[in-house]
This record gives C-alpha cells, sequence and structure tokens, in this order.
C-alpha cells in the first residue's frame, strides 16, 4: 500500500483503490454478497488500513464527500468513523448518517466491529439501536443485532439482549442469521443464561435451529455440550 494516503478527493481516493485491487478476491466477493455490484477487489486488512490513514488526514472532507460506487467505497466511511477519535455523541451521529448505505451483511459486519468509539457510552449506543430494532427494513435490523452481538453480550446486558433476540419478527434471512449467531455467542459467554433461553423462547424453528447449528460449529464449545445441544434440534 502506498505510505501514508492523504485524503484529496474521490476521484484520486477511487484510483488509489484499483491499485489495491485482487481480481481473483473481487470474483470471490461476487459470490459471496447476493446483490452486491461494483465491487473493486480490495481485500479487508488493506481497507482497514487505508481507513486508518485516512483517519489521520482530512476525514471530516473524505465523509463529506463519500461516494456510494463501489463496495469499497460504501464501507470505508464506516472504518473511518470507527478509527477518528472522536466523541461518542459525535460517532452515533456518524453513525446514523451511514446505516442507510447497509445493503449487504459484508457492510454492516465490517463496519459493526469498528464502532468501538461509540460503544465507550454503552447506555447512549443501546438507547441509540431501539429504533433500528423496530425497523422494517432488513438491514437496519442486521446492524443493531449485529451491534447488540459485538458489544452487549456481557453481563449488565445479557438479559436484555436475549429478551430482544426473542422478540425480533422479521422474515429477512439476513436477521435471522444474525439472531442466531448472537445467541450463539450469548450460549458462549453466559451457558446457564442461554440454555435456559433455548429451552423456552418465541423463536421461529428456523431460527432456533440455526442458533443451535452455530453453537454446535463453535470451537468453544465442549463435545458434551454439542451433544446435548444436538438433541435439542426441533423437528
Amino acid at each position: 500500500m502506498k505510505e501514508n494516503f492523504q485524503y484529496t478527493g474521490p476521484a484520486a481516493l477511487t484510483e488509489h483503490l484499483k491499485t489495491l485491487a485482487d481480481e481473483s478476491y473481487r470474483d470471490f466477493q461476487y459470490k459471496l454478497i447476493p446483490g452486491a455490484e461494483n465491487i473493486i477487489g480490495v481485500r479487508v486488512p488493506k481497507l482497514r488500513a487505508l481507513a486508518k490513514q485516512i483517519a489521520k488526514s482530512d476525514w471530516q472532507a473524505f465523509l463529506n464527500d463519500a461516494q456510494d460506487a463501489s463496495l469499497e467505497e460504501i464501507i470505508l466511511p464506516g472504518l473511518v468513523i470507527g478509527y477518528v477519535k472522536m466523541m461518542p455523541d459525535e460517532a452515533l451521529e456518524r453513525i446514523a448518517a451511514f446505516v442507510p448505505k447497509i445493503s449487504n451483511w459484508e457492510i454492516c459486519d465490517i463496519c459493526c466491529s469498528s464502532f468501538k468509539t461509540a460503544a465507550k457510552d454503552k447506555e447512549k449506543l443501546f438507547a441509540f439501536l431501539q429504533p433500528y430494532l423496530k425497523s422494517e427494513r432488513e438491514f437496519d435490523l442486521r446492524f443493531a443485532v449485529i451491534m447488540l452481538m459485538d458489544y452487549f453480550i456481557t453481563e449488565e446486558y445479557i438479559d436484555r439482549v436475549l429478551k430482544i433476540c426473542d422478540e425480533i419478527r422479521h422474515d429477512g434471512y439476513y436477521v435471522k442469521m444474525a439472531v442466531a449467531w448472537a445467541l450463539s455467542v450469548c450460549f458462549v459467554k453466559f451457558q446457564d443464561k442461554t440454555m435456559h433461553f433455548l429451552k423456552q423462547n418465541s423463536l421461529d424453528d428456523w431460527t432456533y435451529n440455526k442458533a443451535l447449528q452455530k453453537i454446535i460449529e463453535s470451537y468453544r464449545v465442549d463435545d458434551r455440550m454439542k451433544a446435548v445441544i444436538r438433541g435439542m434440534k426441533r423437528r
């Protein structure tokens, strides 16, 4: 990667991204992300490195200029928001402007894992997520569930996270997968509470069984417990 990249405008950024492209990775991404368009083919570690460089330069201009011309140009602002040292309130404002651009699971998951600045004030972040948990838009909901998974599976919030997962009603595949994934992480971190939840919940059969599958696939769950989980599958 070009050392000390300095943001000078959208056109220069696009050209720089092309120099980082990997054609085989681009082809792989098209297969991995249904419906994705205009993928340049920049691997995530390179995107993160570039975002960190932008965060140290004129990041305000970059966010104001942000283009949606490619998958990478959508992801980069989310990463920059995560890497810039700003107050949680400003981070939440920036995230709110970014969320409508989330149109696939990769944009969602990569950027959510970077929003650590906003998570410094968990109470405000938890309140911020509530409207998204009521949204009918598939990727608004996935965003909220992945944020819960990344930052709120803690002693203080685990009961609320389980309750929220139980109350989500959405037919979107990427919402159901997010809930299943979050529940598998809940199980790893809070096995007793999550086992109790799994024995009595309102989940649809698909999401419930997918959560069990994700638990079984976890290397952090021992073979004895995996056998128990297999026996809990709904037929």
